[in-house]
């Protein structure tokens, strides 16, 4: 074994992923300049350590010390000292700060970081809350290595380690050896195959029941991803058995076990044994009830004459009402819950208006929501009303035992109609949460678009209320003479029903531009969006313009595009700082988007720089742009569409992925002044009617298909739409075959 003492003079390589890192270190007793290799996700530039290791020779890069161990060593020189604080080790000391704590304190700033952290507001730019946060870093600096060596033994990765130390802290290995599949329930990204992986090396049995069952967990968890609340019992014996490599009366047993625990729910679905997770369970049993409980009460609509009302409001507006129209603000006035379901153009504004006045006129007060804040904010601009998200009006909030809403049975949202918007995103378990909160007597209109796609979540809340039959429904089919001039609304209606979109249609708003190869296809969506559409109608490339891809791989997938995309509308600059994550480049000004739910991320609003509101929460599909990279507080600053402000730490960056392209699922909810869509050969599976028809019905103004015609016409006839294992509506069934409602 080797062991050398010096300075880290540059870190040559990190991979972000794992943690493996390439060190120079001036090896303080010869002067010599040591290049070394290891796992080393902490190691800073300018920062002393001692090094046990041994030599290797690398056939490409020659003589490396493999490390084994490596601490770090507090510098015995001012200048040592500086260095090692300015090195990024400590969250906000960066070299100028680092300078300044040196001529103050001299070789006893560490102690006073450690023991007299107030001290530090002693030095010009340090106020409270960033003393607090550089003792606080420095603290957890010093924590940290030992339980990321341990995790990265075992092929954690680095942003994973980090996650799992934050979760546990210095009890961290402890939790771990105890029962490593905690992991996979409570550390958002560990999975079962990782938390598996170190039971294994920790030498757990193979066929231990609780490796059973967690995988077991694991395969209905893995379900839930793809939108089902449950699966047939073969099929989750199958997978879990062939995942854990055991025999399937194993299995079986445990599946027994985790329902006698009530971990997961078994019931007859349709001739096939379903096997529930609890909370997905629960949800549907719990949307099922409080649907017809809501929609049992007579909300007295004797009490205001509808027709008279009627009449004054379309005098008032200058409009006529169409019978769907009208009947479906005359069934959203009279019952406790009613569905109004259409696609673009049926007139689902101009009700959700006509039944807010009507409401309003008779003194009640009238509530709005949607799924996504891009909704909300759609929903207030058409209503001249605020519109909150479901998450908002619910008032989501995290405690010590995880996230919770406020609003629920105990403490109710007071109104006397609430009104949802975009309904086929909705998953069971937030539709859960939100009946939670509404009492009997107050009318809940759900407005929706069900040939829309599925939601996100699991469930298919929508598509199983409605063919329930047992909720008040009204379709809109009639396309408006002002909505029929759009060659948007028409095509998407076309499409619906199976029939080719009218192509290139002179004066319209749907254009198609005919291209052959991948790369063809790149190229003019490059061309579109950098030059003709901003010369055009003088369109922001940033702002009103959005690629809506089906796939992700390939040259006109997600990633690719996006590349190209961020090359040409936010190039690199001096002025503009940088972060590389795994594989994506951030920059400041870069389009993002928010990947997953992460309940638990604070965010601001501001107006003219000053806090007006404050919350928790941003979640799947939430598009901002980039406002800072602040490298020396290890953060980055997304301002979203909804005005919501949020810094997130470095290795949160996992959360986050461009947006100049997305997918046409996670565009869901929202909607552009201008959609592109890339189109060329995709698998049958993917490249479906009910995609190509979201995609369109995204766009306000415009739409430009670029491609090939054969793929516009593969996709309109194919119909195939995915099954998802879903019981709400049998759970409607079963509920009125057992009770007196």
């Amino acid at each position: 074994m080797v062991e050398i003492t010096g300075i880290i003079e540059e870190v040559v390589f990190r991979n972000e992923d794992n943690g493996f890192t390439v060190i120079e270190v001036r090896d303080e007793s010869s002067r010599a300049l040591v290049t070394a290799v290891g796992s080393l996700p902490y190691a800073n530039a300018g920062e002393k350590v001692h090094i046990v290791g041994e030599w290797t020779m690398h056939p490409d890069y020659g003589q490396q010390l493999k490390i084994h161990a490596m601490k770090s060593v507090v510098p015995s020189t001012l200048d040592g000292m500086e260095k090692y604080l300015a090195s990024g080790l400590i969250k906000g000391v960066g070299p100028s700060t680092a300078k300044k704590l040196i001529e103050r304190f001299g070789m006893d700033v560490l102690n006073v970081i450690e023991f007299s952290p107030e001290r530090l507001t002693e030095v010009e730019g340090i106020g409270p809350a960033r003393a607090e946060m550089i003792a606080a870093s420095y603290a957890e600096h010093r924590e940290i290595r030992e339980v990321m060596m341990f995790l990265q033994s075992y092929g954690i990765t680095t942003t994973y380690a980090i996650k799992i130390y934050k979760m546990y802290g210095n009890d961290a290995i402890g939790i771990i050896k105890e029962n490593p599949y905690r992991l996979a329930d409570e550390v958002t990204g560990i999975g079962f195959k990782t938390a598996d992986r170190i039971a294994q090396n920790m030498g757990v049995a193979f066929d231990s029941p609780y490796r059973i069952a967690a995988g077991i967990k694991y395969v209905l968890s893995q379900a839930a991803a793809d939108g089902h609340t449950y699966l047939p019992r073969d099929i989750l014996v199958e997978q879990a058995s062939l995942l854990l490599g055991v025999d399937k009366s194993l299995v079986e047993n445990a599946i027994i076990s985790l329902a006698v625990q009530q971990s997961v729910f078994i019931e007859n679905i349709e001739g096939q044994t379903a096997v529930y997770l609890a909370p997905f369970y629960y949800a549907e049993v719990g949307v099922c009830r409080r649907l017809v409980e809501l929609s049992m009460v007579d909300v007295n609509p004797g009490a205001f004459d509808i027709e008279e009302m009627l009449r004054k409001f379309q005098k008032e507006e200058g409009i006529l009402l169409a019978l769907k129209q009208r009947e479906a603000v005359i069934e959203a006035l009279s019952n406790g819950v009613t569905v109004i379901t259409g696609g673009p153009g049926t007139g689902k504004t101009t009700i959700i208006n006509c039944i807010i006045k009507l409401m309003e006129q008779q003194g009640m007060t009238v509530v709005l929501a949607a799924p996504t804040g891009r909704a909300a904010k759609r929903m207030t601009e058409t209503t001249g009303r605020e519109a909150r998200t479901i998450h908002r009006l619910l008032e989501y909030s995290y405690s010590d035992e995880g996230p919770y809403f406020q609003k629920d049975e105990d403490d109710p949202i007071l109104a006397d109609a609430v009104i949802i918007d975009e309904v086929s995103m909705v998953d069971v378990l937030l539709m859960n949460h939100l009946l939670k909160a509404i009492v009997p007597g107050t009318r809940l209109i759900l407005v929706g678009d069900v040939d829309q796609l599925p939601s996100v979540g699991p469930g298919n809340v929508l598509k199983d209320i409605i063919s329930s039959g047992i909720i008040k429904v009204v379709r809109l089919t009639e396309i408006f003479r002002q909505a029929q001039e759009s060659m948007i609304v028409l095509n998407a209606h076309r499409i619906n029903q199976g029939h080719m979109p009218y192509l290139n249609v002179k004066g319209g708003d749907f254009f198609f531009s005919r291209r052959e190869t991948p790369q063809q296809i790149l190229n003019t969506v490059l061309e579109l969006i950098c030059r003709r559409l901003p010369a055009f109608a003088d369109y922001n490339p940033l702002r009103d313009i959005q690629v809506l891809v089906p796939m992700r791989k390939g040259a006109i997938g997600v990633n690719n595009l996006n590349n190209e995309l961020q090359r040409v509308l936010n190039p690199p600059s001096a002025e503009k700082q940088e972060k590389l994550f795994r594989n994506i480049l951030f920059r400041e000004g870069d389009k993002v988007m928010q990947i997953k739910n992460n309940y638990r991320t604070p965010w601001k609003r501001k107006v003219h720089g000053m806090v007006v509101e404050e919350g928790e929460g941003v979640f799947n599909g939430d598009i901002g742009y980039i406002a800072a990279i602040d490298h020396e507080e290890q953060s980055m600053t997304v301002i979203f569409d909804d005005d919501k402000e949020v810094v997130y730490d470095f290795s949160q960056l996992d959360e986050l992925e461009l947006a100049y392209a997305i997918s046409i699922h996670k565009s869901q909810g929202s909607e552009f002044p201008v959609v592109i869509i890339p189109l060329a050969w995709g698998p049958p599976m993917l490249m479906t009617r009910n995609l190509l028809y979201t995609a369109v019905t995204r766009a306000r103004e415009m739409v430009i298909i670029v491609g090939r015609e054969r793929a516009i016409e593969a996709m309109v006839r194919n119909d195939y739409v995915e099954k998802r294992y879903s019981g709400l509506t049998h759970h409607f069934r079963k509920l009125f075959a057992v009770s007196n409602f």
